[in-house]
């Protein structure tokens, strides 16, 4: 295991969409930073670090799922992994070899995020508004969330063997499960009533409206299902996580663990009855 290992942060060390990746990440610190800053000159508002330091949760996994598949498919297409069966690992072995390496990857961009943003928005915005334990536990989970998303993202890629095909799957897989969180949360966010108003008529009569039921409210199991998907899919944990709106704080990081634990269990057990090519 310590040698797939030491091969696999051999590799990292070299990996452009790696070190792409990190200055992606620091860059998007830096940006959301002086961007938040120079908009609260503008307009004179107060700003606070906690408004704009989590949004790194969302970019993260898109970035964590380019360089997964690309990682990894480079396994296949250069016969590293056949490689490493004939010189007698196991294939359980290398499987958690890869998810160690993608992980790691994962998480290490994150810090270049939080430590580019960190170091500037503090200075210029000072320190966190919200209560010690909240941003804790905020910081806790989305690393627990970078870690379910790089299980995921590791399940697919060692699944599929083409790199190119491997690519397509991971990328779309972020994407449909992103724009189905942003469905999610914009359903549970629609109000249960539209607020009454008042307007003029071309007679010059006031005219008043009143308050009227939304149809489009999301209410009873419907709504529970939602709530519950919103928790559970990684997408919808990093959606809460970046406006730091989670109603369940505590409970995200368990889903996360269990995202882990079984993606990797079933990894390594397809894995292991899989035709290396």
């Amino acid at each position: 295991m310590n040698r797939l290992l030491c091969a696999n942060f051999a590799r990292l060390k070299k990996d452009r969409v790696f070190w792409l990746g990190i200055l992606f990440m620091a860059g998007y610190g830096a940006f959301i930073m002086f961007g938040n800053y120079m908009d609260s000159l503008k307009y004179g508002e107060k700003f606070y670090i906690d408004n704009a330091f989590f949004s790194y949760a969302i970019i993260v996994g898109i970035t964590s799922a380019v360089f997964c598949c690309l990682f990894l498919g480079t396994e296949y297409s250069e016969g590293t992994i056949r490689n490493k069966l004939m010189v007698g690992h196991t294939r359980g072995r290398i499987y958690l070899a890869n998810l160690i390496v993608c992980t790691a990857a994962g998480l290490l961009m994150t810090l270049a995020f939080l430590i580019t943003a960190a170091g500037i928005g503090i200075p210029l915005f000072g320190f966190f508004h919200a209560k010690p334990e909240t941003v804790l536990a905020i910081l806790s989970g989305t690393l627990l969330m970078v870690i379910a998303f790089t299980s995921v993202f590791t399940f697919l890629s060692m699944m599929i063997q083409n790199k190119a095909v491997a690519a397509v799957t991971v990328v779309m897989t972020v994407f449909v499960l992103l724009f189905t969180a942003i469905y999610l949360s914009s359903a549970l966010n629609s109000p249960e009533m539209y607020e009454g108003y008042s307007y003029t008529d071309d007679d010059g009569n006031v005219v008043e409206q009143e308050a009227q039921p939304n149809p489009a409210y999301v209410s009873g199991t419907k709504r529970q299902v939602y709530e519950a998907l919103m928790d559970i899919l990684p997408t919808g944990q990093s959606l809460q996580y970046a406006s730091m709106s989670a109603v369940h704080l505590w409970q995200l990081p368990a889903y996360s663990v269990i995202i882990t634990i079984v993606t990797t269990g079933a990894g390594i057990i397809v894995f292991r009855k899989k035709d290396i090519k």
